[in-house]
């Protein structure tokens, strides 16, 4: 048998199995075909496609999904905001009101005005730091400074200032909420722009301790509750909290605070 006869065997022999797999791969996928619902299509066009998960769902596909199946609100998407939940609610025929604006505040204001107990020099990550003897500050509670806020966030909306505190610039900022998640000591929350009074400390250590090691902690010394006209602010566990609904902004305990722990924003 000549070559050109067994390279012509070959040639038919591999066309014949590939038309082969392409008929089984073709009767395979019209099996099991899984029919999806053209409007998941729709939402996901109008969706961000960050994938950040800040959602909660594992991508831009799965929570398109679960809005469409009313497993996820309409204004689920942080990132997208207002305009991306008015879409959304255009293709599903409903009507979505624009909640306020809600930013990441920082409760905390040491920085370079809490003691550092040793020089740290290692990874600079928070949480890295925070394993390390429960931190380099004087204050466990605090702010390490060391940017794990930063590199969390995918828009580049935090940078770290000359006080080694976090800066959230609110013009880039899409309140996805995954520097909140990923800060180890918590002290990063979700305040609205109409809040403007806010406790700058998230120590719960005993007056005397915090004085030791910080210029602006909160020592529950009661001065802001007992001054307070509207009883909205109460002390627990030595640490100042501020009940925004009844919060009226009047500045009193800004005021009288002695540590200027509370700030007017």
């Amino acid at each position: 048998m000549s070559l050109t006869t067994l390279l012509i065997q070959a040639m038919a022999t591999l066309g014949g199995l590939g038309l082969v797999i392409g008929i089984m791969l073709i009767a395979a996928s019209r099996l099991f075909k899984v029919e999806t619902n053209p409007l998941v299509e729709e939402v996901v066009e109008v969706l961000p496609g960050a994938n950040c998960g800040a959602c909660g769902f594992a991508g831009c596909a799965d929570f398109a999904e679960r809005v469409v199946e009313e497993n996820a609100p309409l204004d689920g998407c942080p990132v997208g905001g207002f305009e991306t939940a008015r879409e959304i609610g255009g293709i599903l025929g409903q009507d979505v009101s624009e909640a306020e604006k809600e930013y990441p505040f920082l409760r905390c204001n040491g920085g370079s005005k809490c003691v550092d107990r040793f020089d740290y020099v290692g990874i600079q990550d928070c949480t890295a730091v925070i394993m390390l003897s429960d931190g380099e500050k004087g204050c466990n509670y605090g702010c390490m400074g060391r940017g794990t806020c930063v590199r969390s966030c995918p828009f580049d909306a935090i940078t770290i200032g000359e006080d080694r505190l976090p800066i959230v610039n609110k013009n880039l900022c899409k309140s996805c909420g995954l520097c909140i998640e990923a800060c180890p000591n918590d002290v990063l929350m979700f305040a609205k722009d109409s809040e403007k009074v806010h406790v700058e400390c998230n120590s719960h250590d005993k007056g005397k301790t915090v004085k030791a090691v910080c210029e602006v902690g909160c020592i529950g010394c009661k001065i802001c509750e007992k001054n307070c006209p509207e009883d909205a602010i109460t002390v627990t566990k030595f640490l100042a909290e501020i009940d925004q609904d009844k919060c009226t902004a009047c500045g009193i305990c800004v005021e009288k605070c002695p540590q200027k722990c509370i700030e007017m924003r």
